[in-house]
């Protein structure tokens, strides 16, 4: 009888004591959001369709069958990942962290950027949506107020460096200034997925790739223990990161079910624009900013094809590549893609495992 009056309590007392750790919340929250995408995903498509009868605007200068594969595939499917990875943050989350309030602040912040693009392509009927540079004005401005609220929360000693990875006590100074280092890499990383993502799941999985290794990192830089026997900087507090990285996974997960060729939907600036901006704020929190341009690279190198294609243009006048963003240089030589896209991908996983890599052990 004893035994039985006790059972509840003692069930109930290691229910909350799993609750403590990381790793089973951060296993929750990637759970969670990809039930979530599984059950709004559907209703959240036949919505954004009934909304968007001739679907995204598909840019005339770009390969050719795009007009016909892709005409009519609704558009403001990263909705599903936001609402799915909110969600779950909030429920698994410590809300009483405050990294996890400014990663949420530019990851939303972001998407809401994204949205206003996307909304004005649509009842525009064009692919210009909002213009550049007021973008990057809000993008800069939500990326400062979040370095500056990171900032704040880390310890003096660390706060205004910049980490060199593999070098264990190599940190590069730069006072007030870092912020702005801090801002760009934010935007950078937000403006580098939104170039990637031009065809069916060629953004998200290297973006779920990128969010496991980071997911990682947090729980390793959050923790006294890991972070000392690795030799990388403790940053207090971190490690709630990675219940914020988990349910990026899972919401992005959920997000391909629909996002895999053929798409049923695209997750166009309103997704894209909030993922990367998710990364950049993590990597900022857990002094992982360089970390993040190998992990990354994958988007680095689409947004140098860009930049190399538009400057080489403006000189000569002629192109580098046949169309950039590079992959959109590899549909015009003749791949398919369904080739492409996995052939990033492996790319993506290789560029992951290098940035683990970067976690140096004594």
């Amino acid at each position: 009888m004893l035994y039985a009056l006790l059972l509840p309590h003692s069930a109930a007392f290691h229910v909350l004591n799993l609750i403590r750790y990381i790793t089973f919340r951060a296993g929750g929250a990637c759970i969670t959001s990809l039930i979530v995408s599984f059950l709004l995903g559907p209703r959240l498509i036949r919505w954004l369709k009934s909304l968007q009868r001739q679907g995204q605007p598909i840019r005339l200068d770009g390969p050719e069958r795009h007009l016909i594969e892709k005409k009519g595939t609704p558009t403001m499917g990263g909705f599903l990942i936001l609402i799915a990875m909110s969600i779950s943050t909030l429920l698994w989350a410590d809300l009483e962290n405050g990294y996890v309030w400014a990663v949420l602040m530019v990851t939303i912040g972001y998407g809401a950027i994204g949205f206003a693009d996307d909304f004005l392509k649509l009842t525009k009927r064009n692919t210009k949506g909002v213009p550049g540079r007021v973008k990057l004005v809000f993008q800069a401005l939500i990326g400062l107020i979040a370095a500056i609220w990171i900032t704040q929360l880390m310890p003096r000693g660390i706060a205004d460096d910049l980490a060199v990875p593999v070098f264990k006590s190599l940190l590069i100074p730069f006072g007030l200034a870092f912020p702005l280092i801090a801002m760009f890499v934010m935007m950078g990383a937000s403006n580098a997925v939104n170039l990637t993502d031009g065809l069916d799941g060629l953004a998200i999985v290297p973006t779920i790739i990128a969010a496991g290794v980071f997911a990682l990192i947090a729980y390793l830089v959050g923790n006294r223990i890991f972070a000392h026997y690795l030799q990388i900087n403790f940053v207090p507090g971190t490690g709630e990161l990675a219940v914020f990285c988990s349910a990026l996974i899972g919401s992005g997960m959920g997000f391909l079910w629909y996002n895999a060729p053929p798409a049923a939907v695209f997750m166009g600036d309103t997704g894209s624009l909030a993922l990367g901006g998710a990364l950049g704020s993590v990597a900022v929190a857990t002094k992982n900013e360089i970390v993040l341009a190998i992990v990354g690279g994958l988007f680095v190198v689409e947004t140098v094809s860009v930049i190399v294609q538009v400057f080489w243009y403006k000189r000569t006048g002629r192109r580098v590549f046949l169309m950039a963003p590079l992959h959109h240089h590899f549909e015009k030589k003749g791949l398919a893609e369904p080739t492409i896209v996995i052939r990033f991908w492996i790319v993506a996983m290789i560029l992951g495992l290098a940035g683990l890599a970067t976690l140096k052990i004594r």
